[in-house]
């Protein structure tokens, strides 16, 4: 008997979320007024995204070509995949006569990538970001391997 109860109280909750639903489709079926869905590709220009889409990690670079990242790999060390291997090299600094990490290159496998955020949260620089871009079909693999460090680039001075 206690099964019986117990199967009849789920199928009225089923009944009950059903009806939820179907009430939320016939209330935008009916206001027609509201746009739920963006016409894409013909849109491109105007595609509005939530703030917390994620896109592809970029580094950003101010107007001097300088960028954040100090090479401390917490965003390598964060990543559960292996997407990201920061290459860097061994720098006397000349101010201070001490060596310091310089970043040789910023290597991002796209192709790996879970998008999970956690290397951005990892970085106390700041220095890498989620951008919006997400159009990246391809044929070739190799092209979804990026070298995110601009070529001449530089750590910004003040940032440690």
């Amino acid at each position: 008997m206690r099964y019986l109860a117990m199967y009849i109280g789920t199928v009225l909750r089923a009944i009950n979320s059903l009806l939820k639903g179907m009430k939320r489709t016939g209330y935008y079926f009916t206001h027609r007024k509201t746009n739920i869905t963006q016409q894409y590709p013909d849109n491109r220009d105007t595609l509005k995204f939530g703030e917390r889409f994620r896109g592809e990690v970029v580094m950003t670079h101010d107007e001097n070509n300088e960028h954040r990242c100090t090479g401390c790999t917490a965003c390598e060390i964060a990543c559960p995949n292996g997407t990201i291997k920061i290459l860097y090299k061994n720098v006397v600094d000349t101010e201070t006569g001490k060596k310091k990490k310089a970043i040789d290159e910023f290597v991002y496998h796209l192709g790996m990538c879970t998008f999970c955020n956690l290397c951005i949260l990892s970085c106390p620089t700041d220095a890498i970001i989620m951008s919006h871009d997400f159009e990246h079909s391809t044929t070739d693999r190799k092209s979804l391997t990026k070298i995110l460090n601009k070529p001449g680039s530089k750590l910004m001075k003040g940032v440690e």
